[in-house]
């Protein structure tokens, strides 16, 4: 079997194996295959297997791949989540090119987003996560955890953005599961159904938290060039 077929099989077991353990309390945690850095021929792989959720970090890079793997796979209902930082002046190309936008975190960027989905017919078919900087490190994207209602309460109320959950990345020297919790507790507060936490190395922990997207990229793929 494909290397990256039985990776994706196995990844897919332990999130059942986890997700068995939840007893119902969260919704079905999905799965998102980051394929930054991957060519296209090799995300058909995963396309062709029938998984339809896929994750990318770069606009322009995405839109080298995915304007032409949608075209070319019209049946299978991709769906395209923006996972990393998002420029302010790369805010109209995202929305023409993802599905979901994990990642406003600040005030200028949510604005940006509203302005052109203003000027748009589909303004209700894109999705949004806020991005909270739940470590409050220095060098990470992300809304203060301290300003995260505050935030949430303006973006879908003033701006009208279709936030549907929170996303974040816990420290890497740190255990991730307080964090988890943080981000799982503030989502339920907020009555926001999806927190997207957990990567290749920790996902299994943040489906035990309440995790209902998670982002795995070399798990499945393999390590990056």
């Amino acid at each position: 079997m494909n290397k990256i077929l039985s990776n994706y099989d196995e990844i897919l077991k332990q999130i059942r194996s986890c997700r068995d353990k939840l007893n119902g309390k969260y919704c079905e945690p999905e799965l998102i295959a980051v394929s930054k850095k991957f060519p296209k021929e090799i995300i058909q792989i995963l396309v062709n297997k029938g998984h339809r959720t896929f994750g990318e970090n770069k606009v322009q890079e995405a839109q080298s791949k995915w304007v032409d793997l949608k075209k070319e796979n019209p049946e299978k209902n991709i769906e395209l989540h923006l996972v990393g930082p998002l420029q302010s002046n790369k805010a109209n190309l995202a929305l023409e090119i993802f599905d979901v936008i994990q990642t406003v975190d600040r005030e200028k960027i949510a604005l940006k987003l509203n302005k052109y989905l203003e000027e748009k017919t589909d303004i209700n078919k894109k999705k949004f996560f806020i991005q909270v900087n739940i470590g409050g490190e220095k060098q990470k994207s992300g809304i203060e955890e301290s300003l995260a209602e505050q935030f949430f309460q303006w973006c879908s109320n003033d701006l009208n953005l279709k936030i549907i959950g929170l996303m974040c990345i816990p420290p890497l020297d740190q255990p991730p599961e307080p964090f988890f919790i943080k981000i799982r507790n503030l989502c339920d507060r907020l009555n926001l159904e999806h927190a997207s936490m957990g990567m290749t190395n920790d996902f299994k922990s943040a489906i035990s938290y309440g995790a209902t997207f998670i982002r795995v990229g070399t798990g499945i793929f393999g390590k990056r060039d």
